[in-house]
């Protein structure tokens, strides 16, 4: 176990002295001056800079970010953008034309923030669509949907969102979000891995391994690399006509740094720890300037603050998480192991302190019928039969590698009587539904909670909707309830006194433009935790 596992102290301390130190070599990641942007003289784009599309995200009663990202020439590594600012109007309307405008403005993009976009607009109506859209010089952007959230002591009749993970470019198509569109949710969460960091591989045609498109460049390693990559992504219609159909709640998981990475430990060997800093903090950066996040979000070197909640009224509080950043090194690697001493340690920690005290500090503030955990790797204790007859292995990369901290989670959701727990998952490219409590391994004790695990909308190919060795899984498991390895996403529908998960497969992402179905439905009724 890496010394880190064991103090994270150390490790936070080894990572801001290995910035300091390279300072100088992270010139080229300048702070983020608006002030210092210099207009140039107005000049035409010959191009339309708008081809990443338009996106809102983290929406309050009273506002919501506006996104874009000017990049006529997106797989450049400048986007085709000149290292120049240039001034991009905005606006929001009621109507889809843009012609009842209700709020509008100017900002500058430039080149430290690869022209990306981030407007935190202000003083809207509660409750409410709306449409907006941006333009500069001679080209507007698509016009998008956005909307803002009940008031806080409004008792809304219900929500409906999505929530999805993993989306290999090379994989597959993204025609989960066809279906995705159709459903008009109120709002989308994605639980990481938007991207990959992998370079590209050559196209194979055995079904396992099937490349369906590749990924442009090497290994991501710089803030350039990882812009490209995020460029590519966007430049899937499906993906990029969803995030312009509602606002959607971020997080990350892994991928979109580097696969399996705990705080500034490499799941590689032989990293040089101060480069790992170097590329993490390209990697947060990139990740800002492509996603609907609000100005809090900024970046400050390897560090990005992207823990935080929201309200859908008085409905349901949801808790957007951070399981990557502030985690301790997984113990005995980051695969399937016996729980030993060093799994139940309570020096381990998937969600930092500062977090876990935030995250407990809301749980017990909240007043909403329902408590939304959005969160990155699964939390049920779910075990595989080992070689040894009546032992059962555990993913180390999960929850119950931070036993100590996952079960001290849940005995405060009982003890403290939050109100109707769910916990959404992504990153194991399969579908889940777990009852939540202490004794998952023995089907012992109070369920205190709910968790659905989602699928991949296309990492792995294509699934198949009865995994291996299912029988066992559910007999050895009692709180397992569903396991399905599928593509596709999940479709929560929540009331007052019931909430609805709908898991809508996408059985083939091989074919771009194949359809989805719904495959399975459970409920959770208000009061009554468990399916």
């Amino acid at each position: 176990m890496s010394r880190f596992a064991k103090d994270p102290a150390a490790l936070r301390d080894v990572s801001r002295r290995a910035f300091l130190q390279i300072a100088a070599s992270i010139a080229a990641l300048p702070v983020m001056d608006r002030a210092a942007w210099a207009l140039p003289a107005a000049a035409r784009l010959a191009d339309d800079p708008f081809t990443l599309g338009v996106a809102s995200g983290d929406p309050s009663p009273t506002g919501v970010v506006l996104w874009t990202r000017l990049a006529p020439k997106p797989l450049q590594l400048d986007g085709g953008m000149t290292p120049e600012a240039v001034d991009v109007s905005w606006v929001v309307a009621s109507d889809e034309r843009l012609s009842k405008i209700v709020k509008q403005g100017v900002v500058r993009a430039g080149p430290d923030t690869g022209h990306a976009v981030h407007v935190e607009v202000e003083g809207l109506d509660a409750d409410r669509w709306y449409f907006y859209g941006f333009r500069t010089r001679d080209h507007a952007s698509p016009v998008g949907r956005t909307r803002t959230m009940p008031a806080d002591d409004v008792m809304p009749a219900s929500l409906t969102f999505a929530f999805a993970s993993c989306q290999h470019f090379e994989h597959g198509y993204y025609n989960a979000y066809r279906g995705m569109a159709a459903d008009s949710p109120d709002m989308v969460f994605f639980l990481g891995d938007y991207i990959y960091e992998y370079a590209g591989e050559k196209k194979k045609t055995d079904s396992k391994d099937a490349r369906v498109r590749i990924h442009e460049g090497p290994k991501l390693k710089s803030v350039a690399d990882y812009r490209r990559r995020y460029a590519q992504y966007r430049s899937d219609a499906a993906l990029t006509s969803m995030h312009a159909s509602c606002p959607w709640w971020v997080t990350w998981d892994d991928h979109e740094f580097e696969n399996n990475y705990a705080n500034l430990v490499s799941s590689l060997k032989d990293v040089d720890p101060k480069a790992f800093v170097v590329q993490r903090a390209a990697s947060y950066r990139a990740y800002y300037e492509h996603m609907p996040l609000r100005p809090s979000s900024i970046p400050k070197g390897p560090d990005m603050q992207l823990f935080r909640k929201g309200r859908f009224g008085r409905l349901m509080d949801f808790h957007v998480l951070d399981t990557r950043q502030y985690r301790t090194d997984q113990v005995n690697g980051d695969g399937q192991r016996l729980l030993d001493d060093d799994a139940y340690s309570p020096e381990n920690t998937i969600l930092g302190r500062r977090q876990r005290e935030w995250l407990e500090a809301a749980l017990g503030a909240s007043k909403g019928t329902w408590n939304l955990l959005a969160q990155q790797v699964m939390m049920g204790a779910v075990g595989r039969r080992s070689k040894t007859p009546g032992a059962y292995t555990y993913s180390m990369d999960q929850w119950p590698g931070y036993m100590d901290e996952r079960n001290k989670l849940l005995r405060f959701l009982g003890e403290k009587k939050v109100a109707n727990p769910v916990v959404i998952t992504g990153d194991i490219h399969s579908n889940w539904v777990n009852n939540l409590r202490v004794g998952d391994r023995e089907g012992k004790g109070p369920i205190v909670g709910t968790e659905f695990v989602g699928t991949s909308i296309s990492s792995g190919g294509n699934g198949t909707e009865v995994p291996k060795a299912l029988e066992d899984l559910l007999s050895d498991n009692p709180s397992l309830k569903w396991h399905s390895a599928e593509r596709g996403y999940v479709r929560c529908v929540v009331t007052p006194k019931s909430w609805r998960t709908d898991y809508v497969a996408a059985p083939d992402v091989l074919t771009q433009g194949a359809g989805v179905v719904t495959r399975k439905s459970f409920e959770v009724a208000a009061g009554s935790p468990g399916v």
